[in-house]
């Protein structure tokens, strides 16, 4: 029996390729396309191991072209038949004894490798493991940060003085609906418009929409006749505007949209808080303005001030009104309050439509 050493090559490069060891590049090169066209698994679709033989020939004209490589490997099956040469000169109880002792190393090499293979997986699953955790918790962090700041901007009130003008200037604090629309019409009306895309391009005209927000059902008009097919089918959305103000223009806008098949109203189901307070100090347009305190106005770096709200609201009477020109980069009450509450408003804008329609199904 001849010794086996781990680092014997498991198959032996020149003896796949049919070369000797002086063989030349151009030898080499000449025995891999040889041999190579006659294991291609293309040619040999019948042969399951072909891929297996086409790449072991790669491997091994890849290395034996490889000058240091080859160098290497020359010297390794040097050492390899001078191993051999010494075997066959012992005795068979020496050679028994020295097979022994190299098959115990291959086993204590394998179980070794076996072992460092768990612990890699081990410590692979591991490092999964407290990833997931710290994502888990960053996301938990996040959703109380936001609960909190929720809570903040629903239950903060400014300090009172107690003074009956100071708590008029107070404004009602945001509302989660503050600029979403809701719009329902019959898909037969609106072709088009059967995509949330294709739907917030067409109330774009009114002010910016992020159509990533918006929410839409299309759901068939149940008979009331029984034994009847269901009719039409309708549409309802809830579009979110990035300002106050286009929402309120489309609200304005209700009864001519209305006359051409699309109902429109608040999401809430009421006007915002903001706009009756807006509304008492008379600048929501078409009406004097209480005598007030200007709202406190913060500046920008370019020296000029902007205020929380705009300073006034132009009328609606039923008339679209143009795209909305560029204004100023800013951060107004409307965008904070979409950029606070975009998360959480997408999956309570779902729940509110489909508790909608159920409704109406009911």
């Amino acid at each position: 029996m001849s010794p086996k050493t781990s680092e014997d090559p498991e198959q032996n490069p020149y003896d796949l390729l049919g070369i000797s060891q002086e063989a030349t590049e151009a030898e080499i090169r000449t025995a891999y396309r040889t041999r190579s066209l006659k294991v291609h698994p293309d040619r040999n679709r019948n042969d399951p191991n072909a891929a297996q033989k086409f790449h072991a020939l790669t491997t091994a004209s890849t290395l034996l072209l490889d000058p240091l490589r080859r160098l290497a490997l020359d010297a390794q099956l040097r050492l390899q038949a001078a191993k051999k040469q010494r075997f066959a000169s012992y005795d068979n109880k020496r050679k028994a004894m020295v097979s022994e002792l190299e098959e115990r190393e291959q086993e204590f090499k394998k179980a070794r490798m076996a072992k460092e293979q768990e612990r890699t997986a081990r410590e692979s699953e591991n490092s999964r493991i407290r990833e997931e955790g710290r994502r888990m918790r960053e996301q938990r962090e996040k959703e109380l940060e936001l609960q909190e700041l929720e809570r903040q901007c629903a239950g903060s009130k400014p300090e009172s003085n107690g003074t009956v003008e100071e708590d008029s200037l107070a404004p009602p604090p945001p509302g989660d609906l503050d600029t979403t629309i809701r719009v329902k019409y019959a898909l037969s009306s609106y072709p088009g418009l059967s995509t949330a895309f294709a739907l917030a391009a067409h109330l774009r005209q009114y002010g910016e929409i992020d159509e990533g927000t918006v929410v839409m059902s299309q759901k068939a008009k149940k008979s009331k006749r029984k034994g009847h097919a269901d009719g039409e089918m309708m549409v309802t959305a809830l579009v979110p505007f990035n300002q106050l103000v286009a929402a309120f223009a489309v609200v304005s806008s209700a009864e001519s949209l209305k006359d051409r098949g699309m109902d429109v109203a608040w999401a809430g189901g009421s006007e915002p808080p903001i706009l009756g307070w807006l509304r008492e100090r008379g600048e929501l347009g078409g009406g004097v303005a209480k005598q007030a305190e200007p709202l406190q106005t913060n500046a920008v770096p370019d020296g000029t001030a902007f205020s929380s709200f705009p300073s006034s609201f132009p009328a609606f009477d039923g008339v679209a009104p143009p795209p909305p020109s560029a204004t100023k980069a800013g951060i107004d009450y409307e965008s904070l309050t979409l950029l606070r509450m975009r998360e959480a408003e997408r999956a309570r804008l779902e729940k509110e439509i489909l508790e909608a329609e159920a409704a109406e199904g009911g």
